[in-house]
């Protein structure tokens, strides 16, 4: 029988997102983002289309390749302003029971101590319900804004994620154990100190020694997302990640790098199928072919090409406006996101791509696909994809928001569920058992569980 498609909606606490001048389109709500009104309501919409959770961007730095400056990033709202995404999640899981919220947090910038404490935060006032999408970044402009003359190579990135990982999975799993918190009245004693220990590391990167600050939460380390589809990306997902997320424009981009990251995810001791993908597209939705082709037609009258631009020069680190709009687009190395240049040149052999349509491309969700038709269509277009490239669901960029959204719980997840591919209901529990997870912790082969391990084993001794 065939499995149930997953959906996320992909966002980002800024306007427009992935979709560059559709702030103006008369319907879209997306500056209203610094209002929590726009977000509670929009979590309410999601969970009455079962998604099964709100997947925020974030980006520290402004995107400032294109032009050489920021200038027309905040000229056409590319990703900026933008707020912290951490700090609306609280509100939108006290309008929701079941919406899960996968939180983008770079871990070039931050030292691990506090981090942990924050989603830990999290976690305990989600009720279990939030997940981390590890990045390392892109972007020169928020290494400057931290100091540093530049990022570091994007190999190194990954390599000082590694440790981090170790550090943030020792302060959640290690440091306190499950009855610690004991709450007697009689006695005085809230917290049991025999039961709660200093995490201690010293590595190439990182020194800590210290008591984690939050007790155990409902899932104590989150769930791990990932978006890093690079070589080293992947290698990283096979071995941390629970969710992965991928973009690309075709089948023959998403299908090889999902077949390798489920071999390096078994070759690493895990279970290829406990990863669940996500690949990023856009659905543009009416009742009938010919009305949603009208709608994607008026929702490109809105694009702004230079806004466009100006997002894949960030992602790639090459500045397009040196490009004609006739010029394709060559490969080119640089530290930022190699994924995303990689999509345009070399992911797709059949397809070669020149600078406008690049820009057309990605002015309506970015560089994902667009499902556009009726519901019966994009509903076929969505099981095609999953046939083609493994992948067990969508992250769903917005055109128009909220509409977007609205309209797919409207008209694409009754079609889903004609056909059997979509949950009628959410699974109890935290998110990790939403998604499949046996439990709200980390199964036994997840590299977290062996800092788990280790706390058993110093107690027994």
């Amino acid at each position: 029988m065939p499995k149930d498609i997953r959906l996320n909606a992909f966002a980002m606490n800024c306007v427009g997102h992935q979709s560059p001048g559709l702030w103006r389109h008369p319907r879209d709500r997306s500056a209203e983002f610094n209002r929590l009104s726009y977000w509670i309501d929009l979590a309410r919409t999601l969970e009455a289309g079962l998604f099964d959770g709100l997947f925020l961007a974030d980006v520290l730095g402004v995107y400032d390749v294109y032009g050489g400056s920021p200038a027309s990033a905040l000229r056409r709202g590319a990703q900026v302003p933008a707020n912290d995404p951490m700090l609306i999640v609280p509100a939108m899981a006290a309008a929701t029971r079941h919406l899960g919220f996968g939180v983008t947090s770079n871990l070039s910038y931050e030292p691990p101590f506090p981090f942990a404490r924050r989603m830990s935060t999290l976690d305990h006032l989600t009720d279990g319900r939030v997940g981390w999408n590890v990045v390392t970044g892109y972007l020169d402009s928020a290494a400057r804004a931290a100091g540093l003359a530049k990022q570091r190579a994007h190999d190194d990135r990954y390599a000082v994620a590694g440790e981090y990982m170790d550090v943030v999975y020792g302060l959640w799993e290690q440091s306190w154990d499950d009855d610690a918190v004991v709450r007697d009245h009689a006695r005085g004693v809230f917290t049991d100190p025999t039961k709660v220990r200093p995490f201690v590391h010293r590595g190439a990167h990182f020194e800590v020694n210290a008591v984690h600050l939050s007790q155990p939460s409902p899932q104590r380390t989150p769930v791990i997302y990932q978006a890093g589809t690079s070589p080293k990306g992947r290698a990283f997902a096979a071995r941390h990640a629970e969710c992965v997320f991928m973009s690309g424009p075709s089948p023959q981009a998403i299908a090889p790098r999902v077949a390798d990251i489920r071999r390096l995810a078994a070759e690493a001791g895990r279970d290829p199928a406990a990863i669940t993908i996500f690949a990023m597209a856009t659905v543009v939705v009416a009742q009938t072919d010919a009305a949603a082709e009208a709608k994607l037609a008026d929702y490109r009258r809105y694009v702004s090409a230079e806004g466009a631009l100006t997002l894949m020069s960030g992602w790639t680190g090459v500045d397009f406006s040196t490009y004609r709009l006739d010029q394709q687009v060559a490969h080119v190395e640089t530290d930022a996101g190699r994924t995303a240049m990689e999509n345009i040149t070399r992911a797709d052999p059949s397809r070669v791509w020149t600078v406008r349509e690049v820009a057309e491309h990605v002015g309506v969700g970015g560089i994902g696909p667009v499902f556009v038709g009726g519901p019966a269509t994009v509903a076929d277009r969505m099981e095609a994809w999953v046939a083609a490239t493994g992948v067990d669901g969508f992250n769903l960029a917005c055109a128009v928001a909220p509409e977007s959204y609205e309209d797919v719980a409207d008209l694409v997840v009754p079609e889903l569920q004609r056909r059997g591919r979509y949950k009628r209901a959410y699974a109890p529990g935290t998110l990790r058992e939403k998604l499949g997870g046996a439990g709200p912790r980390v199964d036994a082969r997840h590299p977290a569980a062996g800092f788990r391990h280790a706390r058993a084993a110093d107690a027994a001794e």
